[in-house]
């Protein structure tokens, strides 16, 4: 097993990070070629997903999370803590924290159009996000 951590900026919410070819570089540096990778990020404001990484989808993306937990209505958690992104945690459930993609040949299993990216959900400006890759035969 090979593992590896990522620290990431982020620009807050909304802000969508390619991590794909630093979850290709982590495979490559594990020397397996034939297993899983994982990738993990901490907190529970962001969360882990593929999609294309073209600026339209990711629009899409993020209005379509703005529907789901929309910004305009109450939420508990603001209530008990006041901080304001009761909206965050519940986007960031949904998607989740975490995704296993294929290794096979020494490379991950992604699409033609399909990338690894970090979602930025919490309301507050920049955040340092750890992001782990763990590779497994």
């Amino acid at each position: 097993m090979y593992q590896t951590r990522i620290h990431q900026k982020t620009r807050g919410e909304g802000d969508i990070v390619d991590l794909s070819q630093r979850v290709r570089e982590a495979v490559r540096e594990s020397g397996v070629r034939e297993g899983l990778v994982n990738v993990f990020v901490t907190g529970s404001t962001a969360a882990v997903t593929t999609i294309e990484y073209e600026s339209g989808v990711l629009k899409d993306l993020v209005r379509a999370l703005s529907v789901i937990a929309p910004a305009t209505i109450p939420y508990a958690h603001d209530g008990a803590w006041g901080d304001g992104n009761g909206r965050s945690h519940v986007r960031a459930a949904i998607v989740g924290p975490s995704l296993s993609i294929p290794v096979t040949g020494g490379e991950p299993e992604l699409g033609t159009w399909q990338q690894v990216v970090l979602l930025e959900l919490d309301v507050r400006q920049e955040r340092d996000r750890t992001v782990i890759i763990t590779v497994m035969p």
